[in-house]
């Protein structure tokens, strides 16, 4: 049994993190830290377990993080967590720069921590072995993604999400079309970006061996042409990834799975740990700078 503190208490804290966390033979959940404290004690209440007002008590208490936070202020709960021993369980983005995306794997590292970060797709049985075929087949020559979704139509549980309304779908969604490019066609060597209307912004990326990929991402479409697809083209014909079969939280659950075992083998080599968290980072901080600069960037192999 693996003792985790839970580090937020926005949506998807509760209802996939704790969900997942709760339900789990293998984790015990010990513990929950928030920025609001009012919020923290009605979700540690909920699962019969304290609310802590400082983050080293909480890590002192456990064996293992479980962060639903933005971005910057995970890496730094990462970090220190990292730093006091504890394995991790973190969400993507790892960071909102490759500085802070290297400090978490370097404390990593340092620790020799295990750890995973939840790309909620690769965590799905039915995609990752869809992934692992198509990868075998080989001879791709393109990818295409697109991801229209919408923060801010009525009733999304992100819509206050202020860190999603700074840095939009780059920050957002790229993590998760990469998450399922980078599989199949390897590194990325180069990114070129463009911004379109209502927050949109393209992608195109060169990867190892040459292969390209595009990807067109929004948090703000339209109801009516909100979509998502992935697709893959090569020599053997045109292959379109299937959509995860289980929730969010049975697919956390699947992460949990994987750091547990991790744990207990001894090993560090998740195909999602921070250091593939890291090269998705980089990525997009290189995008970032493309869309910025009107040029194509050079992505540097970590």
């Amino acid at each position: 049994m693996l003792r985790f503190g839970l580090f937020g208490t926005g949506h998807w804290a509760i209802e996939t993190h704790g969900k997942a966390l709760h339900a789990h033979p293998d984790a015990e959940l010990v513990g929950v830290w928030g920025r609001n404290p009012e919020r923290a004690s009605a979700l540690a209440e909920r699962y019969g377990v304290p609310a802590y007002a400082d983050v080293d008590a909480l890590i002192e208490q456990c064996e293992a993080v479980a962060v639903a936070l933005p971005p910057d202020i995970q890496a730094d709960i990462a970090v220190r967590a990292a730093r006091a021993g504890r394995h991790l369980l973190l969400d993507k983005p790892l960071a909102l720069s490759v500085a802070d995306a290297d400090r978490v794997v370097a404390a990593a590292e340092e620790s020799a921590v295990a750890s995973v970060v939840f790309f909620t797709q690769r965590f799905q049985p039915n995609v990752t072995a869809f992934l692992a075929a198509t990868a075998a087949a080989g001879g791709w020559q393109h990818g295409r993604t697109t991801a229209f979704a919408s923060i801010f139509q009525d009733g999304s549980p992100y819509g206050g999400s202020l860190w999603r309304r700074e840095h939009g779908a780059l920050w957002d969604i790229a993590p998760h079309a990469l998450s399922i490019l980078l599989p199949v066609l390897g590194r990325v060597t180069q990114v070129a970006a463009m911004d379109g209307p209502s927050g949109m912004v393209h992608l195109l990326l060169t990867h190892e061996g040459g292969a390209t990929s595009s990807a067109s991402l929004s948090l703000d479409a339209p109801t009516e042409s909100m979509a998502r697809e992935f697709v893959f083209y090569g020599e053997n014909g045109i292959e379109n990834v299937p959509f995860g079969e289980n929730d969010a939280a049975t697919a956390f659950g699947v992460a949990i799975d994987q750091l547990v075992e991790q744990v207990r083998a001894g090993t560090r080599d998740h195909r999602c740990d921070v250091r593939f968290g890291r090269e998705v980072v980089g990525i997009i901080a290189a995008a970032e700078t493309a869309r910025t600069e009107s040029r194509t960037i050079p992505v540097p192999l970590p």
